[in-house]
């Protein structure tokens, strides 16, 4: 019998500034900011059923015990879904002050097509808003 993953509980991103980190996730994309066993800040974003969380890792002094083998900011590559069209995400973004790397484009998402809009986090991390047209 083969193991059957359900979704995907939480990420790990390291941050050169978990404080800047933090604010501009919330700021930009709306995540909410939560303090966690013994200070540990976390993202959090999506429904009560569906919700997702990211915990920030500061790149010093951290004492987490297991981390990924080269944990470093800037080595992130994420996709976020919206119902947002691209063109309300990038007035967003320029409303904000964020530079769009690309976009819209269509792209292969985990359901099928997305269009994507893209650009990076105070630690160049790629990060990408996309849509399902068809949702």
């Amino acid at each position: 019998m083969a193991l059957q993953i359900e979704r995907l509980d939480h990420l790990v991103m390291t941050c050169a500034d978990v404080e800047a980190t933090a604010a501009f996730y919330v700021r930009v994309l709306g995540m909410t900011r939560e303090t966690f066993g013994g200070g540990r800040i976390a993202l959090r974003y999506g429904g009560l059923k569906d919700g997702q969380k990211i915990n920030l890792h500061p790149t010093q002094g951290n004492d987490i015990g297991l981390l990924a083998r080269v944990a470093m900011p800037g080595t992130e590559d994420l996709c976020f879904v919206t119902e947002d069209s691209p063109d309300t995400v990038i007035a967003h973004l320029q409303s904000e002050g964020v530079a769009v790397l690309e976009g819209p484009v269509t792209r292969t998402g985990a359901l099928g097509p997305i269009q994507s809009v893209y650009f990076r986090d105070p630690d160049g991390n790629l990060v990408e808003v996309s849509s399902y047209a068809d949702r």
